[in-house]
């Protein structure tokens, strides 16, 4: 009978980019080197090139999480029927769970500012999704359920504003994240007044 090698333990692909998303939120993307990566996965640089070819393809990886999650939301808000506000409140509270289900790829998307290509593709999605909220806003404001004297852009930044500072402070016990998405859409949508 042999017994088995001892020793670290190998890492999959999303072992390794859940420690590259923890380090590039730690230290920052451009302040985290492959060197500092494969020390803490305690293995070779050339064992981390088995799974991705560069730093940047575990950027690109994990501001997908991010990015493809608030996407699906979207689509499924727009497979909906009804008015657009109800839609809207839909995408906001699908849009916090998400953040809640990938704070650490969503938190890290947030900090992108367009240095690489990368950074400049998830930039570029980002404002697309800003515009199909922007858009739900406009309808919304056209059936009459927003008001109209503040721009739709404004208001569509300001209710993401809010979901993403989520990313500074939202942790699980204070709250399922069901909690935070029904706590946002109320100071959201239905104001902060009690009458």
């Amino acid at each position: 009978m042999t017994t088995p090698r001892r020793g670290r333990p190998g890492y999959d692909l999303e072992s390794l980019l859940q420690v590259a998303v923890k380090l590039f939120n730690e230290r920052g993307y451009d302040g985290t080197s492959m060197e500092d990566l494969s020390r803490k996965l305690g293995i070779t640089k050339s064992a981390i090139y088995h799974h991705v070819p560069s730093k940047e393809e575990l950027l690109r990886l994990a501001v997908d999480r991010a990015l493809d999650g608030l996407f699906e939301v979207a689509s499924e808000t727009g497979r909906l029927d009804g008015r657009a506000i109800d839609r809207l409140e839909h995408l906001v509270r699908g849009s916090v769970l998400v953040l809640a289900d990938r704070l650490p790829f969503v938190t890290l998307l947030l900090r992108v500012r367009g240095n690489t290509k990368v950074e400049r593709a998830a930039l570029a999605r980002r404002r697309e999704f800003d515009r199909l909220v922007t858009d739900l806003v406009k309808q919304a404001e056209a059936e009459g359920d927003v008001r109209p004297d503040v721009d739709p852009a404004v208001t569509a930044r300001l209710l993401f504003g809010m979901v993403n500072s989520l990313i500074e402070w939202y942790k699980p016990r204070r709250g399922s994240a069901a909690e935070v998405a029904d706590a946002v859409c109320k100071v959201a949508f239905e104001g902060l007044r009690t009458g």
